[in-house]
């Protein structure tokens, strides 16, 4: 559900902010990204099965991931207070 909420919302409010003239050209490039992701996306988990077949593998890209979630949550939360002390 997420994914078609991304696309249609996001991707869709973007493209719709860009010149007529412009917006089949970002539409085929949104479509070719959206490709080339899923394809690369496809592969990689290929080649990096086993890899991920290590307990020790998941819980490094848990530990990244989880990294990244509180930085963002970190960003977002100092955008807010300096926004509000403005």
């Amino acid at each position: 559900p997420h994914v078609y909420l991304d696309t249609v919302l996001l991707v869709g409010s973007v493209g719709a902010s860009h010149p007529p003239a412009a917006q089949p050209v970002f539409i085929a490039g949104a479509a070719l990204a959206s490709a080339s992701w899923f394809t690369a996306l496809g592969y990689g988990a290929r080649v990096l099965a086993p890899l991920f077949a290590r307990p020790v593998a998941w819980r490094v890209l848990d530990l990244l991931v989880g990294t990244m979630m509180l930085s963002l949550a970190a960003g977002l939360i100092w955008s807010a207070v300096r926004r509000t002390a403005l």
